[in-house]
């Protein structure tokens, strides 16, 4: 697949993620194709929505910093380019994930409804920064982790310790950032909370939620992780 790599772990306190004005060559190259490929995509699902998303650029891991430069594009350009296989290898999906800790040791995913592009794959909570995630010239992904656990699983600012670091799975065409949010209580309940929530909404973006258990430690539970992450970024397409 193009532009794949073996993935590597990187482990940052500080995100430096600036945002030019770029217009993408391959989105210009390709827009009737783009446009096309949306079309067959929203007739698939209906709810699928053509907004204004954030990818990046010349991805810099030094020290414990991570810098790029992101760029604004519309949402059919980058499925385009994710389902035909990461064609232009120059850009990346960079988004932040919140991985939810419960005091059992409980890591808590959701699954992704079968109305989204992203149909039955399982993540933490997550979402490619949008428009509303900028701040001062700035990606915000701590406030996009923030927004996104909100939207799928009801947990406000303050239900949540969040510790200061984050793991960067980097993979060329993707790099997650990942950071470790713990909940103080047992996993079961939050599950049946976040369910509730979910019930509660005309079209949740999760259509399940899922325990792992074994670990209380990130950093040992990210090659499993790792593993998800690849498999479920690079399955064909649903």
């Amino acid at each position: 697949m193009s532009g794949t790599r073996p993935p590597a772990i990187h482990r940052v306190s500080t995100l430096d993620l600036t945002v030019e004005t770029w217009a993408w060559p391959f989105a210009e190259a390709r827009r009737a194709d783009v446009d096309a490929h949306f079309a067959e995509r929203q007739r698939e699902r209906p709810q699928l929505w053509n907004g204004r998303v954030l990818l990046g650029r010349n991805p810099v891991f030094a020290g414990d910093r991570f810098s790029a430069s992101y760029f604004e594009t519309d949402f059919a350009s980058f499925l385009a380019w994710r389902d035909w296989g990461f064609p232009d290898a120059s850009v990346f999906n960079g988004f932040g994930m919140g991985a939810l800790l419960c005091a059992d040791g409980a890591f808590v995913l959701g699954e992704m409804g079968p109305h989204t592009a992203n149909a039955g794959r399982i993540y933490f909570p997550s979402g490619t920064p949008d428009l509303d995630d900028i701040r001062d010239g700035a990606v915000d992904i701590s406030g996009s982790v923030t927004r996104e656990l909100e939207e799928e699983t009801g947990l406000a600012p303050g239900e949540y310790d969040s510790e200061p670091d984050w793991y960067c799975i980097y993979t060329a065409p993707t790099v997650a950032m990942i950071r470790l949010l713990r909940v103080n209580m047992p996993g079961d309940a939050l599950r049946e909370r976040i369910e509730c929530n979910l019930a509660s909404q005309d079209q949740p973006e999760l259509s399940a939620i899922h325990l792992v258990r074994g670990t209380r430690d990130l950093s040992s539970a990210m090659p499993r992780f790792v593993t998800a992450f690849i498999e479920a970024q690079f399955a064909s397409r649903p």
